[in-house]
């Protein structure tokens, strides 16, 4: 009689969890932006309260109110306690108005894309962005002013731990190309002295960046041009040139042009700056960047991400030397890339 014969061990079998969780992810997204848009958060500023309590200060139905604010404890955006809805100590940190690290107005911006994002078949099909860029680029003042303050209070944080990386010691005239709301410069020349920018910005960009550098108090070191980066004179006696969130709108051979341009206007020993989301060699990682790419894919003609090392070869290609990469410090996905003028 044979022996019968040994089971053999059944192969690992894929677990679908991940997939299962990607296709409702957006189920988290939109209860925190819905409740960063009603300003949940601002209500509860001073201490908890029950839901029909949240329901009537905010005009909203009890019933679906106390539904929502469950959701929101079972994320972790709430604390809930007899009955009494609090906020997390996240939420009272980055999500209530008055707060110095608030960042529900940079969220503003996402929610404004989550109409974008449900067209995305459509736009990998025509290759045209689903958001014209136009709409929130000058041509409709709402989603511009939306755009422009939602972009400062991002790049807040970012360029808080720029300004630690960047060292424009002793340099006098800075080129802030396409700078948006100007913020980047509004810090550089505070902790600079002796520092004036030009931000360079379209027009309809450059209207709300004035107020906002006029609320910092430094319209005095931040001058506002309105221009196209594209076709503008980048002049010349430059001893700085930070391009920040630029690229990410650009073709490859555009952003070599801009770096050569770059090159061009800078004095010799001038440093040119390049701030973004950039992936690795590659494209697929950060897995972060690579969405990223497929954002702007959605809201730029010509957006997408690259990687650092492309950045480094043009920047070599052009001359420029003492080559740097530094990633800015998490969570923040940004990296920067510098060199100097010989």
């Amino acid at each position: 009689m044979s022996a019968a014969p040994s089971p053999v061990a059944a192969p690992d079998r894929p677990d679908p969890s991940a997939l299962v969780r990607l296709s409702t992810a957006y189920w988290d997204s939109q209860t925190l932006l819905t409740a960063n848009r009603l300003r949940v958060f601002d209500v509860l500023a001073d201490g908890p309260r029950s839901a029909d309590e949240i329901a009537a200060a905010l005009g909203l139905d009890p019933r679906a109110s106390g539904i929502f604010l469950r959701a929101c404890a079972g994320l972790g955006l709430l604390q809930e306690h007899g009955g009494r809805f609090g906020n997390s100590p996240a939420a009272a940190t980055f999500l209530v108005s008055q707060s110095p690290a608030y960042l529900g107005g940079a969220m503003r911006y996402s929610d404004q894309l989550y109409g974008t994002w449900g067209q995305l078949e459509q736009a990998l099909r025509s290759g045209q962005p689903a958001m014209p860029a136009e709409t929130y680029l000058g041509d409709d003042l709402e989603k511009t002013r939306t755009f422009v303050h939602s972009m400062h209070g991002r790049a807040l944080g970012i360029a808080r731990a720029l300004v630690e990386i960047l060292d424009f010691g002793g340099r006098r005239r800075l080129l802030d190309v396409g700078g948006g709301p100007g913020t980047y410069s509004i810090l550089l020349t505070g902790k600079f002295p002796g520092l004036h920018s030009e931000v360079l910005e379209l027009p309809g960009v450059a209207a709300v960046a004035r107020e906002i550098v006029a609320a910092a108090g430094a319209s005095d070191r931040v001058t506002l041009c309105d221009g196209d980066y594209h076709s503008a004179d980048f002049g010349s006696g430059r001893d700085a040139v930070l391009m920040s969130g630029m690229f990410h709108r650009e073709t490859a051979r555009s952003c070599q042009g801009l770096i050569q341009r770059a090159w061009q206007c800078l004095v010799p020993g001038g440093m040119l700056a390049v701030s973004d989301v950039f992936t690795d060699e590659g494209g697929t990682q950060p897995a972060f960047a690579a969405m990223f790419g497929l954002n702007m894919m959605l809201t730029a003609p010509d957006g997408g991400v690259h990687a650092d090392a492309e950045v480094r070869r043009w920047m070599a290609d052009c001359g420029f030397v003492e080559l740097r990469t530094t990633p800015l410090p998490p969570p923040m996905p940004h990296r920067v890339v510098t060199g100097i003028k010989p």
